[in-house]
């Protein structure tokens, strides 16, 4: 449950349309619900400005698709899953089906799309799930992204023939394995805010994104938020804070 969500109950239990029994039988589901396997978090919405979204890894299909239920059965806004594998995908869509397929990400209820734009940038093809992931839970949260692959600094004119797309972005999502170094080249080129995301893509000493994370943490780029090695989904979370209208 949302902040509208909430005032709108409200309103409808002033305006005699809801009964008072039946608002508290909703309201006894916050701040959570109890499946047993998994406590959903009805009031992350309320608290955050985003809803509890699912982590697929280390679920059977069976309980992604019973948490999935519950969320869209008694959440509000958009239901996020990611990181399924094709047995998750099969029985969570069986069950409910309608959900925008991104990669490995299903989001159900997307919301309005907003008068914003984000880039995302990946420096090579390899680092595209992590990309993907991004902008699934991006248009989730309302917020279009252009994706542009394969722009990495062993051939830095593929970026810069997209200049004028990241100059005009709102925010960007850049997704780097090898050395890490792209975030650092697009900070340098815009004002918008960057959040760099390390990617366990790369040989020998990339040391599965460990060189690339502490590139990015010593951006001599001011200002770069760096989150997990591929995190898509937490770099997505940060651009839609950074964005949230007020």
């Amino acid at each position: 449950m949302d902040r509208a969500a909430l005032e709108a109950l409200l309103a409808d239990v002033a305006a005699g349309r809801v009964e008072p029994t039946e608002a508290a039988v909703r309201l006894a589901r916050l701040p959570y619900a109890d499946l047993g396997l998994a406590r959903v978090d009805h009031h992350r919405a309320l608290r955050q400005g985003m809803p509890e979204a699912v982590y697929g890894p280390g679920k059977s299909p069976a309980q992604c698709e019973a948490v999935v239920a519950e969320l869209l059965a008694h959440g509000e806004g958009p239901v996020v899953l990611t990181r399924t594998d094709e047995a998750q995908r099969a029985a969570v869509l069986h069950a409910h089906p309608g959900a925008l397929v991104t990669g490995r990400t299903l989001v159900w209820r997307p919301a309005a799309v907003r008068a914003v734009g984000v880039v995302v940038v990946t420096a090579g093809t390899a680092d595209l799930p992590v990309a993907e992931e991004s902008v699934a839970v991006l248009a989730a949260f309302g917020i279009g992204a252009k994706l542009l692959v394969d722009c990495g600094v062993a051939g830095v004119h593929r970026l810069l023939d997209h200049l004028d797309d990241l100059t005009a972005a709102d925010a960007l999502v850049v997704v780097a394995g090898m050395e890490g170094a792209l975030p650092s080249v697009v900070a340098g080129l815009v004002a918008a805010p960057v959040v760099a995301v390390p990617t366990s893509v790369g040989y020998g000493s990339a040391l599965g994104g460990i060189t690339a994370l502490l590139a990015m943490t010593a951006s001599c780029a001011p200002g770069v938020t760096v989150v997990g090695i591929d995190n898509g989904y937490g770099a997505a979370c940060a651009v839609a804070r950074a964005l949230h209208p007020r």
